[in-house]
């Protein structure tokens, strides 16, 4: 049984592994130019546009309001469409990701918006384009912040997939229903919260630690 249940766990952990780390890496790649976005087309940013901004902005508050849970029911037929099931790991991804991707540009939003203004002023009086504004002021200077969040948003993702995971999606979620409570079994949930715990307590250390070292402030 000892056996048996490690087993288990180890195979649930690798499923959540796979569809958060999927899932995040999807956020990453689309959650930060959203971001950059959203502060360059405000009134203050370098490329002001007042309905890019505010559009973008609707999209990404409409998508945060919704709970995971609706969520992943109601893209049931996009995630048919572009894995070709609504069951398993893979099809975690799809809700997760969307879900995933306005969170944390809204993380990395303020992160990007607190960069002093100054720095940037400073970047144009040299000749410095918009693009290279980007890319070696606003940035590097965010970086530190935009780690956090990205730390904070990952966390959160672990969240979502065990309740994925009650719903078809595997992982430790799949475990902790199937296994622990429609059997009453104590010892399986135990187990799924202890992993879950350990797992968020690695990727937050993993996380401080890394924004602690990008953090020229602290230098």
């Amino acid at each position: 049984m000892h056996d048996q249940l490690i087993e288990l766990l180890l195979t649930g952990t690798i499923d959540t592994l796979l569809m958060v780390g999927v899932s995040a890496f999807l956020a990453l790649l689309l959650g930060l130019p959203m971001a950059v976005i959203l502060v360059n087309t405000s009134e203050h940013g370098i490329y002001p546009s007042k309905s890019i901004n505010q559009v973008l902005g609707w999209v990404v508050n409409i998508t945060r309001s919704i709970p995971f849970l609706i969520l992943m029911v109601a893209l049931i037929p996009l995630t048919r469409l572009i894995v070709g099931t609504s069951y398993g790991v893979w099809a975690a991804v799809v809700p997760l990701t969307l879900a995933a991707t306005p969170f944390f540009a809204r993380i990395a939003e303020v992160s990007l918006r607190e960069v002093d203004h100054g720095l940037i002023e400073a970047a144009q009086a040299i000749g410095c384009n918009r693009k290279q504004i980007i890319w070696h002021v606003l940035l590097p200077e965010a970086l530190p912040g935009i780690v956090a969040g990205f730390t904070v948003t990952i966390v959160t993702m672990i969240n979502s997939s065990a309740i994925a995971g009650a719903i078809g999606a595997g992982g430790l979620g799949d475990i902790a229903y199937r296994y622990g409570y429609q059997r009453f079994d104590m010892q399986i949930m135990l187990a799924v919260i202890f992993v879950l715990v350990v797992l968020v307590m690695l990727i937050q250390a993993t996380g401080d630690l890394l924004a602690n070292q990008l953090d020229k402030r602290k230098i």
